[in-house]
């Protein structure tokens, strides 16, 4: 009714509250923080001359062959949809490159093309994750893990890594961790933002001790051909007897230099591909199309380029890690893969801080610990997936203002 009728007997019009409009979030949002490496970012956009030491993305160019192959997909009209498993030969050519590295046995259904490594963590963390549900993972970690749990209901545990041991994971401190909500644990060898390389020993103890309590293993491989000592990857390809636990994950944007072409997979069992194949069409549907096509070319064409840009890598991995032992307040060690070091300052000094003031003091932008977890707020991440030049340019600015540094 328009009108109600009062005491008198008189009609007056009703009074209508309204809302004022909010933007109506799921409280599971409260659980994603503003990534501490956008804010670095972000704020060296609005300043000049900065050195970038920041960057977790290749700075070397794609290899032309790859790039041939995307421009003639385009070319020939590859803009629709494949099917939402993949484009048919990416899996095949994954199939048989994983097969052949790993010396494992594996068929087009048990791998699922997605949009980067990304997307394939998000699917494979937010299916599982749920009350009740603890999940085991590295502190310092990439800021990717944690959020993804804790917004769908799960529960993290971190266990810390430590500089005096090169970051290297304790397995025998993982499986002391382990209780009865233990649902799974997250590795990511070699690691962002330390560098470390997880030993064969290491990922074999885990992955056994998780098969026979039954223990779920995501594994972030996307740095697997980053390996900057002459020392064998250990995959939880080629170290697990099933894929019935597994799901192991990786892309395209570090080993070819392809981060924008957005295209990663998930490989486990034929189980679980099945089901995150059906999450998989509501969330992006297909990975990019053109950029599979680039894919294939990628893992069937000359290795050569990999071979070269791990050289690169290497040689600014020696020159950093001799200008981090140079630098005053700075403890260093020696990263064995991926292009990130991670040294300390001294325990008791805030790396936000540092990274902030040194950014606005000296140009030199790198992302603050803090930003890859709670045990890691006075350590730095360096990235050298810069040019030597500027590597050494930035330390030029770098050492002298940290030795006026009152720490």
């Amino acid at each position: 009714m328009a009108d109600s009728t009062n005491t008198l007997g008189t009609s007056q019009p009703r009074k209508i509250k309204y809302r004022k409009t909010k933007a109506s979030w799921n409280p599971a949002m409260q659980t994603i923080p503003v990534p501490g490496i956008r804010r670095m970012v972000n704020l060296a956009a609005t300043m000049k001359d900065v050195i970038h030491l920041s960057i977790g993305q290749p700075d070397l160019p794609t290899p032309p062959h790859i790039i041939d192959a995307y421009v003639d997909a385009l070319k020939a009209g590859q803009t629709g949809y494949t099917m939402d498993a993949g484009l048919p030969e990416l899996l095949v050519a994954l199939r048989d490159y994983y097969g052949k590295r790993y010396d494992r046995k594996l068929t087009r259904d048990n791998i699922l093309i997605t949009s980067g490594a990304t997307e394939a963590m998000y699917l494979a963390l937010s299916a599982t994750a749920a009350p009740g549900r603890q999940f085991i993972v590295t502190d310092p970690s990439f800021l990717l893990y944690a959020p993804l749990i804790r917004m769908n209901g799960g529960e993290v545990k971190f266990i810390p890594t430590r500089i005096e041991n090169n970051h290297q994971l304790d397995p025998d401190e993982v499986i002391r961790a382990m209780g009865s909500r233990t649902f799974a644990i997250v590795l990511n060898s070699p690691n962002n933002p330390t560098g470390a390389v997880y030993p064969r020993s290491t990922i074999e103890r885990l992955v056994e001790e998780c098969a026979y309590r039954g223990i779920q293993i995501f594994s972030d491989e996307v740095y697997d051909h980053l390996i900057l000592d002459d020392e064998e990857y250990a995959s939880v390809l080629n170290c697990s007897v099933d894929l019935d636990n597994i799901m192991c994950i990786s892309s395209f944007s570090k080993t070819f230099s392809m981060a924008g072409l957005r295209v990663g997979w998930v490989i486990s069992s034929q189980a679980t591909i099945k089901s995150l194949r059906r999450y998989h069409m509501f969330t992006t549907s297909v990975a990019n199309t053109p950029a599979q096509f680039a894919g294939v070319a990628a893992l069937t064409g000359d290795q050569q380029c990999i071979r070269d840009m791990v050289d690169i890598y290497r040689l600014r991995r020696d020159r950093i890690v001799d200008l981090i032992n140079q630098t005053p307040h700075l403890t260093g060690y020696q990263p064995g893969g991926a292009f990130y070091s991670f040294p300390a300052l001294p325990p008791h000094v805030d790396g936000s801080d540092v990274a902030l003031r040194m950014l606005k003091e000296t140009g030199v932008c790198v992302v603050p610990g803090d930003a890859f977890g709670e045990q890691s707020t006075n350590a730095l991440r360096f990235s050298f997936s810069a040019s030597t030049d500027n590597i050494e340019k930035a330390f030029d600015r770098i050492i002298p203002w940290m030795a006026k540094q009152p720490f």
